[in-house]
């Protein structure tokens, strides 16, 4: 099984983006919009259209507040098992680092999902960035 793991730090307040990452049927306008153009929810899951025009269902397996942890699951396409998560953590300085985990079979779509990952990162970082100003 392939592991990716990605962080970025911000300069946005650990409670915000929170806030932003919990709310799991807006990532295309809170949290990576242009990455993701669409999220629609249903009961126990949430249907994701990335920017590339590919759509996933993306199970939801926890929004756990207290660690700030949100975990989601997808089958399909290429990959026969995919897990993932985001953690929002306080930094010493008074921002916030983002860690995104995602565990993938097969091992040779982890290119594949680590140039996704990276994209949505990037955006992510920028976005979560404004909210500090």
């Amino acid at each position: 099984m392939a592991s990716v793991r990605r962080e970025i730090s911000t300069k946005a307040r650990v409670e915000d983006v929170w806030e932003a990452l919990r709310d799991i049927g807006a990532l295309h306008t809170r949290l990576v919009p242009g990455f993701v153009i669409d999220t629609q929810l249903e009961p126990g899951a949430r249907i994701v259209t990335f920017g590339n025009g590919m759509t996933i269902r993306e199970q939801i397996v926890t929004i756990d507040d207290e660690n700030r942890r949100v975990v989601w699951s997808a089958a399909g396409g290429s990959l026969t098992h995919h897990n993932a998560s985001a953690q929002v953590f306080a930094d010493a300085k008074g921002g916030t680092t983002v860690v995104w985990i995602a565990d993938l079979l097969p091992y040779e779509a982890a290119a594949r999902m680590t140039t996704m990952m990276e994209q949505g990162m990037a955006v992510m970082k920028q976005t979560l960035d404004r909210l500090a100003r």
